[in-house]
């Protein structure tokens, strides 16, 4: 899992990156939550998202926000926090030049600026969104939702509460030939503590299924 360094808009974005050992895999990234509560690439629920990847043969990386860790820069509200997951996505693409697809997953802000990013890459074939928080933040560009994905969030969720969380699936289930899958994680809350094991079981079923009719 090498240390890797690239360059973002504000200045240079400090990841991990694990190379698949084929060469037309595809790629993921994850993105981690909020910088100005905590939120880094090194969160539990990131790690462990980002090794479900790499247990399913793709390359994966995860990386910090700008004025998070060691990148540069300083909180954006979101903004910057966007164009930071466009250079990663470059900088992933540039290294990988044969991958077949993308995906994106991201956990409460980092769900949110995945949901924005995959609006602008149409490469971006698979989501995951993780306790999005459509009662803070504007969901409304995602009209239509180009990508199927699955949104998972918690049943006692007090940061994004369920219903929100409902409301923004149902609206999303509309748009013409996109399948967006919920699941919401019994006891739960925002953080999932001591609900990891049943959200990662989620996380990986979901990609298994969608894997397996890829092949």
């Amino acid at each position: 899992m090498p240390e890797v360094i690239f360059t973002g808009p504000a200045g240079r974005l400090e990841g991990r990156y694990h190379p698949a050992k084929q060469k037309n895999a595809p790629i993921a990234m994850v993105l981690h939550p909020h910088p100005q509560f905590r939120g880094s690439m090194n969160h539990p629920i990131v790690y462990q998202v980002y090794y479900a990847f790499v247990a399913r043969g793709f390359s994966v990386l995860r990386f910090n926000f700008r004025g998070v860790g060691r990148s540069q820069g300083s909180f954006d509200h979101g903004t910057g926090e966007l164009s930071d997951a466009a250079a990663a996505l470059d900088w992933a693409q540039t290294i990988n030049p044969e991958a077949r697809a993308c995906w994106v997953a991201g956990f409460s802000f980092g769900a949110w600026i995945g949901m924005q990013l995959l609006m602008r890459r149409p490469e971006v074939e698979g989501f995951i969104s993780i306790a999005p928080e459509p009662n803070r933040y504007d969901f409304s560009f995602l009209a239509p939702c180009p990508s199927s994905g699955l949104i998972v969030h918690g049943e006692k969720d007090i940061v994004a509460p369920a219903k929100d969380v409902t409301t923004l699936v149902e609206k999303l289930k509309t748009q013409k030939g996109i399948v967006i899958d919920q699941h919401t994680i019994p006891g739960a809350n925002h953080f999932f503590e001591d609900r990891m094991e049943p959200l990662m079981e989620t996380v990986t079923d979901y990609l298994d299924m969608r894997l397996a009719n890829i092949r």
